[in-house]
């Protein structure tokens, strides 16, 4: 029997599984770490100038504070994938509810600047465990055809939570006089905000306990007749799970627990997939995406928005981005994950290079000319769509597919971790080199969005319809 027949005969290729609509919710509910992590990122963005008020900080110390949740999120990414193959994927999906639950009442009522930042490195840790899992998760128990979608989830989830997050804000904002330190319920509007995060917390801890197991994880722990149970929900009832089961436990066989060391190899310390893996990672971050996300409303105020209509452009932001994300989910199966990364890539270079024209003029009157405020403002609006329908999307599902099953969870963290220190580097930094000089800054995002080209045509292979035992 060839091998096409063997695929066709296991089930293991369906594009139509017996119960997608099971598979969608499954994936829904793994992806709301997602959703936590676009929330936190962008929820802090209606508090910045009131914790700088509060705490009578300058922009580097500011920036420590907003950016140092990211180094929770690098430890907990770099250690995810040891604990998910050691007690499983549910069970780390619900220990970083827990965590960023408690971390979402600490970050509300703080009683200093360090307590502050203690919480949000807890919840950073949550997320970076979410983050990980989310996307390796939903690879493992989406059939073929339809993982690319389903891998999409993770960032549509992000998507929405920043969109969420910054409705909330704006609604609160307005409900405390357009004041961040107006006074909502016995305390200051930027802590309410931060204190409304234990919802979707709460919602994602409650989701997990609603959704089974990886079977890959299953088999792996010899309870061989639960993951025939989740292959028949996920992959429909007319599957041979003789061959199913044998597939995965083939390709199995010669494993052992993913570790660190197992990364190591090749010219340069790590094996070169994993470089490629680090180097998405890291691109998706120095474009300056999430300067977006953490400091639009600072930004827009910085060249003469006021604050209310600041946190609205941020909204509209937001809606762009959750159009660009749903662009990809509809055309990541059917371009491709390699095309829609290098679309994207020329539509950032465009965008973030009209940003940093707009904003090498002068202020008149503390605001940045017309036209070139205008063209801030659009090119920010063009530079979000073509990020959000291409490397939003693609490196988390490029990151959950393409290493090889002996490492993929270890490759996935480290990979992950490498994610999250550049998104630190950049949150960090970014207030300081605004003061410095805002137009150079914007050049420094734009050079890196055109060294992505030659990146992903060199180094990146396409992992479009193949099933996670052909990679490697």
């Amino acid at each position: 029997m060839t091998s096409t027949a063997q695929a066709q005969k296991s089930g293991a290729g369906a594009a139509h599984p017996d119960h997608l609509g099971h598979v969608i919710f499954i994936a829904a509910a793994a992806a709301m770490g997602g959703f936590l992590f676009g929330y936190d990122s962008s929820v802090i963005n209606g508090a910045v100038e009131a914790i700088r008020d509060r705490y009578d900080i300058g922009s580097a110390a500011l920036a420590q504070v907003i950016a140092i949740a990211l180094i929770g999120c690098a430890i907990g990414a770099a250690t995810a994938g040891r604990i998910a193959d050691r007690i499983g994927r549910i069970r780390c999906m619900q220990i970083s509810a827990a965590l960023f639950t408690v971390s979402a009442v600490g970050s509300a009522l703080p009683f200093a600047l360090y307590d502050l930042a203690f919480w949000r490195i807890v919840g950073g840790f949550a997320i970076g465990m979410a983050s990980v899992i989310g996307p390796a998760y939903i690879a493992e128990v989406a059939p073929p055809a339809y993982r690319g979608r389903l891998g999409s989830f993770q960032q549509a989830a992000i998507v929405v939570g920043i969109a969420i997050s910054q409705l909330v804000n704006w609604g609160l904002l307005n409900a405390a006089g357009g004041d961040q330190r107006g006074k909502l319920m016995g305390l200051e509007a930027w802590q309410v905000m931060l204190g409304v995060m234990v919802i979707p917390a709460v919602l994602y801890g409650l989701l997990s306990f609603a959704i089974p197991e990886s079977p890959r994880f299953l088999i792996s722990v010899g309870k061989h007749e639960r993951a025939r149970e989740i292959l028949t929900e996920v992959e429909g009832d007319n599957v041979d799970l003789d061959a199913r089961v044998s597939e995965i436990e083939h390709a199995m066989k010669s494993e052992h627990k993913s570790s660190f060391k197992d990364l190591l190899g090749g010219s340069f310390f790590f094996k070169p997939i994993v470089w490629v893996g680090i180097g998405l990672s890291v691109f998706q971050q120095f474009v300056g995406i999430n300067v977006a996300f953490y400091y639009s409303s600072t930004l827009w105020q910085s060249v003469g928005v006021d604050p209310t209509d600041s946190f609205f452009y941020s909204f509209t932001t937001s809606i762009i981005n959750i159009v660009g994300t749903v662009i990809a989910m509809i055309f990541v199966d059917r371009v491709g994950r390699r095309p829609l990364a290098l679309i994207g890539s020329v539509g950032m270079v465009i965008g973030l290079a009209l940003e940093a024209w707009a904003f090498s003029f002068d202020l008149v009157d503390g605001k940045l000319p017309a036209a070139q405020g205008w063209t801030a403002l659009i090119a920010a609006h063009v530079f979000v769509l073509f990020f959000a329908l291409s490397w939003g999307v693609v490196v988390w599902v490029f990151l959950g597919e393409m290493f090889p099953n002996r490492i993929r969870a270890a490759a996935l963290g480290v990979a992950a971790s490498a994610q999250w220190i550049a998104n630190w580097a950049i949150t960090a930094s970014f207030p300081s080199l605004a003061d410095w000089n805002l137009s150079a800054t914007y050049v420094i995002y734009t050079v890196f969005a055109a060294l992505s080209i030659p990146f992903v045509l060199k180094y990146v292979k396409e992992t479009k319809g193949k099933k996670l035992e052909e990679m490697g």
